[in-house]
């Protein structure tokens, strides 16, 4: 049985995070906080040796990544552009309110990539990295609505905003598919996978 089991770490805070402003694939760089907060990842980590650590090529995914991989003794493997953030278009930017809301369409906004889009792009990459890596460990540093909704096509589920760095496990088998182990730092089952 061949379980690849994949650390998805959202990055840490920015500036614009802290706004609550949409970001997207605008590269907006960590801050303290962020900082802080991928250091702080590396305890979550550091009980599992971890064969491959890839990231999303935009600034705060990347920096997050190379704190952690720094504090775990490793290097960051490569960056995957298809592990970068659901792009929003005019909506990168902006907070709630009526700009924002002038921009909303059935599923997003105007110009923003589709969660459908964002969900296959996310979900291929993370198979295709299964497939390099059967039976083995893959941190991967990303973005929350990847993530998020990654997880969601993998598992058919609905589920919540994902926090900045914190532990999502998931285990990918070839004939079963997908199981969530923990979200936001949160153990979902009883049984402990090896």
């Amino acid at each position: 049985m061949t379980l690849t089991t994949f650390a998805l770490i959202r990055h840490g805070q920015t500036d614009w995070n802290a706004e609550r402003r949409l970001q997207g694939v605008t590269d907006i760089p960590l801050n303290d906080v962020g900082r802080g907060q991928a250091r702080d990842a590396v305890a979550g980590l550091s009980g599992f040796e971890w064969d491959a650590v890839v990231s999303s090529p935009l600034g705060r995914a990347a920096e997050t990544a190379d704190i952690i991989a720094a504090g775990l003794g490793r290097k960051v493997d490569r960056r995957l552009p298809d592990l970068q953030e659901r792009g929003y278009g005019e909506a990168e930017g902006l907070q709630d309110g009526p700009e924002l809301d002038a921009l909303r369409t059935p599923g997003g906004f105007r110009g923003a990539e589709s969660e459908e889009s964002t969900a296959a792009r996310g979900l291929a990459a993370l198979e295709t990295l299964a497939a390099e890596f059967p039976g083995q460990r893959v941190l991967v540093v990303a973005h929350g609505t990847l993530i998020r909704l990654t997880l969601n096509l993998a598992l058919g589920s609905t589920l919540a905003s994902v926090d900045n760095a914190v532990l999502n496990l998931a285990h990918h088998h070839v004939v079963d598919g997908w199981q969530l182990e923990y979200f936001n730092g949160q153990l979902l089952a009883a049984d402990v996978l090896s």
